[in-house]
């Protein structure tokens, strides 16, 4: 498997191959959920892209804060309910940047899903530069404002399955670096919500995860990380000021929260509560930018990955 990206840009995904993938993984199932009000707020800003539509809109949470996100809805959604995917942008970065760089809106494009690219809490009089998320420990204006980026990914996922028929079993999150430790806490705190969750290049940053219900989760590293190295610490090109927890201790302590036996094989739980599995990918060689081929790598994993 070639996971490497050291230009850190968006991948030139082969649709064709990714394509038969995800349409045979997204497709419609039979369940249908009824999902609670909430408080949106539309820009008229709309950007239409590979066939697909992403729509930049807002939203009002509970903390009071206004909060962006941009939605990609393919030309062209299968009948019935389908996947969501929560893209996490890393810590600086953007909903957009990491919309570029993931390539997640042309897989979305291929097998027929949302995806929504959320921008996380950032700096300066409008609060759009240096975004970051609250993962726990990490990172930057988010965690020390204690924002609660549980709260509003709980709010986001409601705002769009009121207007767009969303799998409750197939709502997924993947994230990269800080959007990373997000996606985990996530998976320890919105366990009602979030089904499974992908990453590269990050950790678990709360003291306690307590599911409610069991996440499957699939972690890659690079072990040539120096921002967020795979041993955890502060690495030499660390931005962060934190002395992160290790891959393995993450993996290993969520899997205990997810009811998991206690001996992995090859670096993976599958035996586990709700039929969950856990997966650690060190990836020889990699540093920390988002690697060529990840996106699809951990979509393939999600999408095989549905709530039973």
């Amino acid at each position: 498997m070639s996971l490497r990206d050291d230009a850190g840009v968006k991948p030139r995904i082969v649709l064709l191959a990714a394509a038969a993938l995800l349409m045979t993984a997204c497709a419609p199932r039979s369940s249908t959920t009824t999902v609670p009000s909430t408080t949106t707020v539309e820009s008229t800003a709309v950007v239409v892209k590979t066939g697909g539509t992403t729509l930049n809109r807002e939203l009002v949470t509970s903390d009071r804060r206004t909060r962006s996100y941009h939605l990609f809805v393919p030309a062209a959604l299968p009948t019935g309910p389908v996947p969501l995917l929560v893209a996490l942008h890393g810590g600086t970065g953007s909903g957009t940047q990491f919309q570029r760089q993931s390539g997640f809106d042309d897989l979305a494009e291929a097998g027929g899903f949302l995806v929504v690219f959320p921008d996380g809490v950032g700096r300066g009089r409008e609060s759009d530069r240096l975004r970051t998320w609250n993962g726990g420990y990490c990172c930057g204006t988010a965690a020390t404002q204690n924002v609660d980026d549980v709260g509003f990914i709980d709010q986001l996922i409601d705002a769009i399955a009121a207007e767009y028929p969303v799998d409750p079993t197939r709502v997924f999150a993947a994230g990269h670096s800080n959007g990373g430790i997000m996606a985990y806490r996530l998976a320890c705190e919105l366990s009602d919500r979030i089904v499974a969750i992908g990453l590269q290049a990050g950790s678990l940053g709360v003291d306690e995860c307590d599911p409610s219900q069991p996440v499957s989760i699939l972690h890659l590293h690079g072990t040539a990380d120096e921002n967020h190295p795979i041993e955890g610490g502060e690495g030499p090109k660390s931005i962060a000021d934190v002395s992160f927890n290790s891959a393995a201790y993450s993996v290993e302590t969520t899997a205990a929260a997810m009811g998991c036996e206690p001996e992995p094989t090859d670096s993976s739980w599958t035996q586990c509560d709700g039929g969950v599995e856990i997966r650690l990918v060190a990836v020889a060689g990699a540093p920390h930018s988002w690697m060529a081929d990840e996106s699809v790598v951990i979509l393939e994993f999600l999408l095989n990955h549905p709530r039973v």
